[in-house]
């Protein structure tokens, strides 16, 4: 792949490796959520499963098969007034060691007046002495609903591996009918395994996961969600603007037990589109 020359934050030149956008319009038609437009640039690839009935599903492709410093990924998602998508990833997404720079990946969602959309992609893999920064960004009109998922793995334990220097900052801002309803910022590093190491923090767990639900149905699944989440992490609801709010968080020794307790906790709020068909134990 043809690298670029870019100025850093620091006003440096640093090597861009990869670059994508890929942007996703949806609109019902005819009764059935509809692809409208669909643009793709550099790395950034989507696929469209067949399907024969809502939610539209969309896979998500880095074709780099990876990121690392200097990396650039925009995915753009709107779903228009009473449509319904479900977004997932062809894979985890692995973020290498940073020789210099970070890797950024930034994602963007809207959904129109009673829509609904589902961000569910696979785990992002942290290797160590990673950089790397996520802003995600969603707009909800009037009684729009989206369920939100951002899970990470700090090494691969079963490949001898741990991410034990770095740096992690993931950022979430959502809006609902122009007000903020949910906010937070997740920074972790330069020391990954001594902060996770923490009883405070993680107590020694790689694996962590945020889930967030907007939706009327929110207050009501909490119990269940409990359930689910079991006594390594913990959720909580509460009722926002004319609809709720359910976060949910949720850590583990490895990915594959952090995935044991997704997998049901996605099927759950996922309603009848359930687990994306991707997704495996």
């Amino acid at each position: 792949m043809d690298t670029v020359e870019h100025r850093g934050e620091h006003g440096g030149i640093s090597t861009q490796r990869v670059a994508g956008v890929a942007r996703l319009s949806c609109a019902l038609s005819d009764g059935r959520t509809r692809l409208r437009r669909l643009y793709q640039d550099g790395a950034a690839k989507i696929r469209m499963p067949a399907v024969r009935a809502d939610p539209l599903e969309a896979v998500l492709i880095n074709t780099a098969g990876g990121m690392t410093g200097g990396d650039r990924i925009a995915w753009n998602v709107d779903v228009g007034a009473a449509a319904s998508a479900s977004i997932t990833t062809q894979a985890c997404e692995k973020i290498y060691r940073a020789a210099s720079d970070r890797a950024e990946v930034r994602v963007n969602l809207s959904v129109g007046e009673n829509g609904r959309i589902a961000w569910l992609p696979q785990e992002t893999i942290v290797f160590d002495r990673a950089a790397f920064a996520r802003t995600l960004d969603v707009e909800l009109a009037a009684g729009a609903e989206a369920l939100v998922l951002e899970a990470a793995v700090f090494g691969r334990l079963a490949m001898g591996e741990r991410a034990t220097q770095g740096l992690f900052h993931d950022r979430w801002r959502v809006r609902q009918d122009g007000s903020l309803i949910h906010a937070e910022d997740f920074r972790i590093g330069p020391d990954v395994a001594a902060t996770l190491d923490r009883p405070a923090v993680a107590g020694g767990a790689i694996a962590m996961a945020t889930l967030l639900l907007v939706s009327p149905r929110a207050e009501a699944l909490l119990d269940p969600v409990l359930e689910i989440v079991g006594e390594h992490g913990s959720a909580s609801a509460w009722s926002v603007k004319k609809s709720g709010k359910l976060l949910a968080r949720l850590y583990a020794g490895d990915g594959y037990k952090l995935r044991q307790r997704l997998v049901p906790l996605v099927e759950l709020l996922n309603g009848r589109a359930g687990l994306p068909k991707l997704w495996s134990l």
